[in-house]
């Protein structure tokens, strides 16, 4: 939840007896060591931090000038310019520096594994570690790693696609309950259950599925703690908005987005990220500013319409109400 994830937010969440993530994407190294430390100056000992691994500068740069071009309509209703599609390492080495000086109880990766160098100074450090995967496949490359834990995101799941790969391979979109099967016949690892999850009774169902734990992000985007847009949070349950799809409109990667004007005018957007997201900002910055829902990156998973508008400690509460006995 990138973007959305707020300090409060997990300060809240934590406090109803769940485990909080701060999201690094996007963030300086500075401005995640201040989150960590508001969280524990909020008095929460234990939460997890997900980083993005970066990835490699994009293959064809006519292509990505060429989309970039194709977003003047866009920026100029909006009254601003697109940014420059640079590619970037999203302060990765600072943030490692970060939560290995003062390392939180977890520290999760997604888009690609790091090197074991990184994942065994974690651990050593006192963190456990989560990889994140899409597939069966990278799941496999995944625990090469030596993880204390994956976690498997369905295709169901809103936002970012976790996957290695930012390519187009037929078969990347596993639904989450056929991806934790795979992989749990596999691994002994513990397994978090990550996509789509609705409501209570999803949660029963994939731990007795095997998960062992179920993490859940759309869910929270309503919640006042919640660091989303005022207009992304009504978009979720507005009405002309049920269905989601996965896009490059807005980043230049995978991305599981309400259908809005962007989604459906932009099908070929290049992988390239985060050349494509770093131009976009502006565009999407203004869309936020004044409501535009066409131009948004409105990121969503399909379970979206069961998101509720109430404190997190509400929602945490609804989702483990199906595990009383």
């Amino acid at each position: 939840m990138a973007g959305a994830t707020t300090a409060a937010l997990v300060t809240a969440v934590a406090r109803a007896g769940a485990l909080g993530f701060l999201a690094a994407g996007y963030k300086t190294a500075e401005a995640l060591a201040a989150d960590m430390a508001d969280v524990r100056a909020a008095g929460v000992a234990s939460f997890g931090v997900n980083v993005f691994v970066p990835g490699r500068p994009a293959a064809d740069p006519q292509r990505v000038a060429a989309y970039v071009g194709s977003l003047a309509a866009e920026a100029v209703a909006l009254g601003v310019a697109p940014g420059r599609a640079t590619w970037d390492d999203d302060h990765y080495p600072q943030k490692l520096e970060v939560l290995l000086a003062r390392p939180p109880a977890l520290v999760s990766f997604t888009f690609g594994v790091p090197e074991p160098e990184v994942v065994g100074s974690l651990q050593a450090a006192g963190s456990l570690v989560v990889l994140t995967a899409s597939t069966a496949e990278e799941a496999a490359v995944a625990l090469g790693a030596g993880p204390d834990a994956l976690c498997l995101q369905g295709c169901e799941a809103g936002g970012h696609r976790a996957g290695f790969a930012n390519d187009d391979r037929p078969d990347q979109d596993r639904p989450l309950r056929a991806l934790l099967a795979a992989v749990r016949r596999r691994t002994l690892v513990p397994l978090v259950a990550a996509g789509g999850v609705s409501g209570p009774a999803a949660v029963v169902d994939l731990l007795a599925r095997g998960a062992s734990l179920v993490q859940v992000g759309t869910a929270f985007l309503r919640c006042p703690e919640s660091g989303a847009p005022p207009a992304h949070k009504d978009a979720l349950v507005a009405a002309g908005l049920d269905a989601t799809a996965v896009t490059r409109a807005f980043s230049g990667r995978r991305a599981r987005a309400l259908v809005t004007a962007m989604v459906r005018e932009h099908p070929d957007a290049p992988a390239a990220y985060p050349e494509v997201n770093n131009a976009t900002r502006p565009i999407r910055a203004a869309a936020a500013e004044v409501g535009d829902l066409g131009r948004m990156s409105l990121y969503a998973g399909t379970a979206h319409r069961r998101a509720e508008a109430r404190p997190a400690c509400e929602v945490v509460e609804r989702l483990v109400s199906g595990l009383r006995p």
